[in-house]
């Protein structure tokens, strides 16, 4: 399979990244996913990726009470970001969200950034709750 110079080829991958419910996981998580797409070839990603990451995690961390997973996973050249939380509710987004309000964007930015995104209810482990994505293709 042809691929780009210093971009390795396209094998399906799956990392999930387990945070506490702790504003700082945010930046964890946002610099776990920046080193795993630079491994992977993958940083031209990178930044929107990480947008997008932060929004999902911080919409987990902000809305619930508590713990979530981060889960990136590499695809048939689709980067799937998903992050789950204890909260079986649905996700917070307003459709419309006045410009110069500083909350409540989060979704309003995966829906304009990411090629498609959703939710559903998820139990992991013992709990149940909900998983939020969003997807991000190569080209």
């Amino acid at each position: 399979m042809p691929h780009s110079k210093g971009e390795t080829r396209a094998e399906p991958w799956e990392y999930s990244l387990h945070i506490p419910h702790d504003p700082r996981s945010v930046t964890v998580c946002r610099r776990t996913l920046r080193l795993i797409l630079t491994l992977h070839g993958l940083i031209r990603l990178a930044d929107v990726a990480e947008l997008l990451a932060a929004e999902l995690i911080s919409n987990a961390v902000r809305h619930t009470k508590g713990p979530a997973t981060l889960r990136l996973c590499w695809r048939d050249g689709i980067l799937r970001i998903g992050a789950w939380d204890a909260s079986p509710e649905p996700p917070p987004y307003e459709l419309a969200v006045a410009p110069d309000s500083e909350a409540g964007r989060g979704l309003v930015l995966v829906r304009a950034c990411a090629d498609d995104w959703g939710w559903h209810p998820q139990r992991q482990g013992g709990d149940f709750g909900k998983y939020v994505w969003c997807d991000l293709g190569a080209a």
